[in-house]
């Protein structure tokens, strides 16, 4: 069983940087970010697949977030900047065992326990 963890949450203000991290306990192939905000749906931020040579961003976060990993650390990593107070709500960490990318909750096998991201306005 892999285990995820997510770490870099807090408390920002509009406009202000955040580095999210993810570590795994085993070896995971593709992998993603989602947000869930207060009263809402669990949605894909951003995924990648093993390699790294493929991503996905959602339409809210392009230009502004960058999704990385090293795999030699089994580690993934989101940059946000320019944060927006929408962009506020708890992030998970996810991973699944095929190499291509994907972006439906459903098709991740692994979840991290959640890292909240509040950004003031």
């Amino acid at each position: 069983q892999v285990q995820l963890v997510e770490s870099g949450g807090g408390l920002v203000q509009a406009g202000d940087s955040l580095r999210l991290s993810c570590g795994a306990s085993g070896r995971v192939f593709g992998m993603g970010w989602f947000r869930q905000a207060p009263g809402k749906e669990r949605d894909i931020v951003a995924a990648l697949s093993w390699s790294g040579g493929t991503t996905y961003y959602a339409d809210s976060v392009k230009g502004r977030f960058t999704i990385s990993r090293d795999n030699a650390k089994n580690t993934m990593y989101l940059q946000m900047n320019s944060l927006k107070p929408e962009d506020t709500g708890v992030y998970y960490c996810a991973a699944h065992t095929g190499v291509r990318i994907s972006i439906t909750v459903s098709a991740y096998n692994y979840w991290g326990q959640g890292t909240q991201v509040t950004v003031s306005s």
